[in-house]
């Protein structure tokens, strides 16, 4: 099937309209009419071909939402119409023991992403979100709730799991002394989540700028690390640590504000 789509034809070309080719739905596809795709930084580091081995053309995109246009035969899950997300991968082994676990990022025989990934299936190089359509393996594809607002919702597919994720697997609970560094996309997912699992969020930053954006979004607490003397206020308080800050800082000033067996994430 021909697709209209963005992509980048050359590292660091800007973005421009495409045709690509969607595979027809196999027998566990769903058909995705894509309503919206958030941006994410590492689409721009693809497309820039910062960590290298970019294929290009490249059409980027992995926070997408969209609605089931059709389904293959054996495409049980969804239905024609339903609200539906895809996040940064489509397709692994399934039968590997990191699979079998839950961990299909990790699958021994090879992950495939959204975008700039080879399909082992079908022996081509994957196109994400920034497309009218997409193919995905109904295993891959999320249920959305139709009380949310999808535009919204499409960042939920990367920013949201991957602040979301860490709260689980470190068992954010009510009560809980979480702090977390910087209030960007990232950070500012993780205070929402965290505080909606009732834990007592801190907001790090560097300046006053945010504390009002950290309150209404659920933190408890600021701390302005420039300011003298703040770290020490918080030195062994938490018992959770997301730093969400991608430029470079000093994480050993951070280590100090974990309490014992406490945990810090760099998402």
């Amino acid at each position: 099937m021909e697709i209209p789509a963005y992509g980048a034809t050359a590292a660091k070309a800007p973005l421009e309209p495409l045709k690509i080719e969607r595979r027809k739905p196999g027998p566990h596809d769903v058909e995705i009419e894509i309503l919206y795709c958030g941006i994410c930084h590492s689409d721009v580091h693809k497309v820039n071909d910062d960590w290298g081995g970019t294929h290009f053309p490249v059409v980027p995109g992995h926070e997408i939402v969209g609605r089931v246009a059709s389904r293959g035969t054996r495409a049980t899950r969804f239905r024609d119409g339903e609200l539906v997300g895809v996040g940064c991968l489509v397709d692994s082994c399934r039968v590997c023991p990191e699979c079998r676990a839950g961990h299909e990022m990790f699958c021994e025989k090879g992950v495939t992403f959204t975008f700039d990934s080879f399909d082992q299936n079908t022996k081509t190089w994957t196109y994400g979100g920034y497309s009218a359509d997409i193919v995905v393996d109904e295993r891959y594809v999320l249920r959305v709730p139709e009380v949310l607002d999808p535009a919204k919702a499409a960042p939920l597919m990367c920013a949201g799991i991957t602040t979301y994720s860490p709260l689980r697997q470190f068992g954010c609970k009510p009560g809980d002394q979480v702090a977390v560094v910087g209030l960007g996309g990232l950070g500012h997912m993780a205070v929402k989540l965290a505080a909606s699992m009732g834990a007592d969020v801190t907001v790090l930053s560097t300046s006053r700028d945010k504390e009002k954006d950290a309150s209404r979004l659920g933190a408890k607490h600021f701390v302005a690390t420039k300011e003298p003397g703040a770290l020490e206020v918080v030195q062994g308080r938490f018992s959770l640590i997301m730093d969400t800050v991608s430029a470079p800082h000093d994480l050993n000033t951070r280590l100090t504000l974990l309490r014992n067996f406490g945990t810090m994430v760099l998402v």
